[in-house]
């Protein structure tokens, strides 16, 4: 009885972490952290993907890594 008790906790356990999240932690709109909300009160916010050739959303590592003040 023991035995058959803990194999279903651990099949219950098991089943609960593999499911993962419903939806994401950051909504599209939300800013990440307050240096992204600074950007964005100043109008020098920057697009956090783009898309690449394939037509796939990527992260856009060398906009947002570029200085602010170049174009």
């Amino acid at each position: 009885m023991f035995k058959r008790m803990l194999l279903f906790v651990a099949v219950l356990s098991t089943i609960t972490l593999l499911t993962g999240c419903e939806k994401s932690l950051f909504g599209q709109g939300a800013q990440r952290t307050p240096y992204d909300r600074y950007q964005m009160l100043r109008g020098q916010s920057r697009m956090a993907t783009e898309t690449n050739a394939y037509g796939n959303d990527q992260p856009a590592l060398r906009d947002r890594l570029r200085p602010l003040g170049e174009q």
